[in-house]
């Protein structure tokens, strides 16, 4: 433990009965989001071994590590796409250590863990500054283990749209094509998976029976939003709303919203009128295999909507 810190540290491993606990310390976290809420961190227990951690300082919650186990390696966290540690707003940089240091301890001497994969909560996430993890992991001598780019728009001061994206906006408004935001998920999730399986021969992440449920657990953060002509759907996207971000999760269009500019007429709504008070408007990434292959069709759609760069970053520490 950090010899600079005499306090006394507990980790407890999460359990079902410690949820209102574990939640209450998320909403009132520096960097916590509802991904990390109990209600979503759950849809996917099944598939994982859950290994989430609460950390005490003097038997007081100061911050916890949402997590899994697979092998000798803790993942924080394999089923989300950010799973950093979630910080109190009073807890320091020398806490902070202590908390890691901690952590790290239980997970070697109860768990055998012999590595960390630590996927951590990108800046805009963040409530109140909350990068004291990067700053101990580079310490106890974590590498980047991948890097991935996201394109992110601030609606309060965005950049102009490139002249094929307002072409293709204003293409749309002459078809006449209306925007709603409704509950139909199944009427968008067969073009999100036709175009999924065509460019990448993929699958949503979420099924429509997932996505669907976690819509019901957070109908106020998560929303579908449809470009329709008439009683059809030409394309959409799904976006995850936290306090800071409006974040694209899915986004599709079919052949023919493709033609009539369905996602443009879309994103000029949301940047500009929907979310416009956010304070970031975020595309997601364009990278593959932790950030070794750029999608640059990809980004070059998301760029032409005034979208510039943030990270989205992976450590790995050898315990």
């Amino acid at each position: 433990m950090n010899t600079l810190d005499s306090q006394q540290w507990q980790v407890l491993r999460y359990s079902a009965e410690q949820k209102e606990r574990w939640d209450r310390f998320v909403h009132r976290s520096r960097n916590g989001t509802f991904l990390l809420l109990r209600d979503y961190m759950d849809y996917h227990t099944d598939r994982f071994t859950d290994c989430s951690l609460l950390i005490y300082c003097n038997r007081k919650p100061v911050a916890l590590l949402p997590g899994n186990i697979s092998g000798g390696c803790y993942y924080s966290h394999q089923g989300l796409t950010y799973g950093g540690m979630l910080l109190s707003p009073s807890i320091t940089l020398q806490k902070v250590e202590s908390a890691f240091l901690t952590a790290l301890e239980y997970l070697r001497t109860e768990h055998g863990i012999t590595s960390l994969v630590y996927r951590a909560i990108p800046h805009i996430y963040h409530r109140y500054p909350s990068e004291e993890d990067l700053f101990v992991l580079t310490r106890l001598g974590a590498t980047l283990a991948a890097r991935s780019i996201s394109s992110t728009v601030l609606p309060g001061n965005c950049l102009p749209f490139r002249t094929l994206r307002s072409r293709q906006q204003k293409r749309a408004e002459k078809y006449n094509l209306r925007i709603t935001e409704d509950e139909d998920f199944a009427a968008f999730w067969h073009i999100l998976e036709d175009n999924l399986r065509e460019c990448h021969d993929a699958m949503p992440v979420h099924s429509l029976d997932e996505i669907t449920r976690l819509h019901r657990n957070f109908p106020r953060r998560i929303s579908l939003f449809r470009v329709c002509e008439g009683a059809g759907t030409l394309g959409g996207c799904v976006i995850y709303e936290t306090d800071e971000v409006a974040h694209v999760q899915y986004i599709a269009a079919s052949p023919r919203g493709k033609k009539y500019g369905a996602l443009d007429l879309l994103f000029h709504h949301l940047i500009h009128v929907r979310y416009a008070r956010k304070q970031y408007f975020d595309f997601g990434i364009s990278t593959e295999q932790g950030g070794r292959v750029l999608n640059e069709g990809l980004l070059f759609q998301k760029e032409g909507f005034g979208a510039r760069a943030i990270m989205y970053d992976v450590y790995e520490l050898k315990l």
